[in-house]
């Protein structure tokens, strides 16, 4: 039986992919996004051209309390909640619109589910920041890498919460309104405390999108800062994989109600920026000339999500390895090169 996916921030890197493999199994999808991304509008052009049919765009700013919302929620079979205000140095810099975006806009949205005739599922994409700066925890050092000693696996779903950055308290108060929501008003949430994410159609910047952004400043040329040491780790999780578990999810949404689950590359897809650059040389067969630069506020000396709930929950796990990943975002960024042209 088919549905009809509302997915918020569809004309992104995650939602594009998504949309994609949605409407090529013969979905449908509404896309609400106000086009405010780097390389949204291309990718709604391209999902258009890929898709004469099957969707339905709509061009809403969340943080408004639109009329259309509500229009959004009585379309959607099931809602994905992407859109957001993304990067923790935008959130420094203006940490008014970092908080109207995602926590008033997913309040909105909330909202509208809740005043809706069918009530759809709800997915809300929460971070891996809510857990904090990760300061108690202690933290060893390699050549290339730091680790921790005491949590080989990674954070679980039952780490405090500690909101750091203007970014870590928006999406940390619309993680929480998601589930209280589901509590107090019956409605079918889950909330996906992500870790990075990447892949092709992603337009990384050097201020988010950090695994895309070192393909695309190493294919065209363009110059390469780290922040920090460089040894700093993430778990990284390629897109197909993430789109497979949405797609897994999406099949009974009321099975998952009520669930927190940390969504990643897990352990095994752990890498330090030093380590990444390394593998980018090795794909391209040449040395990447990088500057360092002052640490951020906030950035995690180490993040890696332990995903055995998500695991254990829905059954899915990673497929793509970092080597593969990688090898596919080089050669989709080699071969649109125009798509980067300054």
């Amino acid at each position: 039986m088919t549905k009809t996916f509302g997915i918020t921030g569809g004309a992104g890197f995650i939602g594009t992919n998504f949309c994609d493999r949605v409407l090529a199994s013969g979905n449908s999808v509404v896309i609400l996004d106000d086009l405010s991304r780097p390389g949204a509008g291309r990718n709604l052009t391209w999902l258009n051209e890929r898709y004469p049919t099957g969707i339905d765009f709509m061009e809403i700013d969340i943080s408004s309390t639109n009329p259309h919302l509500q229009s959004f929620t009585e379309k959607s079979d099931v809602i994905f909640h992407l859109a957001g205000q993304v990067a923790v140095t935008t959130s420094v810099q203006d940490p008014m619109r970092d908080f109207e975006v995602n926590a008033l806009g997913t309040l909105n949205l909330l909202e509208a589910v809740r005043g809706s005739s069918h009530r759809p599922g709800f997915v809300f994409v929460s971070t891996n920041k809510v857990y904090g700066g990760l300061e108690d925890l202690e933290v060893r050092e390699t050549d290339d890498r730091y680790y921790f000693p005491d949590l080989p696996v990674g954070i679980a779903e039952d780490r405090e919460l500690d909101f750091h950055s203007p970014y870590g308290c928006s999406k940390g108060a619309a993680d929480q309104y998601v589930m209280d929501y589901g509590r107090s008003y019956g409605l079918s949430t889950l909330v996906l405390r992500q870790s990075c994410i990447y892949g092709t159609r992603q337009f990384g910047i050097e201020d988010q999108g950090w695994v895309a952004w070192f393909v695309i400043a190493a294919v065209t040329g363009r110059s390469l800062t780290l922040y920090g040491t460089g040894k700093q780790v993430r778990d990284i999780l390629y897109i197909d994989d993430l789109v497979d578990f949405f797609l897994m999810i999406s099949d009974n949404i009321n099975a998952y109600r009520g669930e927190v689950l940390n969504i990643g590359g897990g352990a095994e897809r752990a890498v330090s920026l030093l380590q990444l650059l390394k593998l980018i040389e090795s794909v391209l067969g040449r040395k990447i000339p990088i500057e360092f630069g002052q640490a951020r506020v906030g950035d995690q000396p180490v993040y890696i999500s332990d995903i055995g709930k998500a695991t254990s929950v829905t059954g899915w796990v990673p497929k793509v390895s970092v080597e593969e990943g990688v090898l596919k975002l080089v050669k989709w960024v080699e071969d649109n090169k125009f798509l980067f042209a300054t």
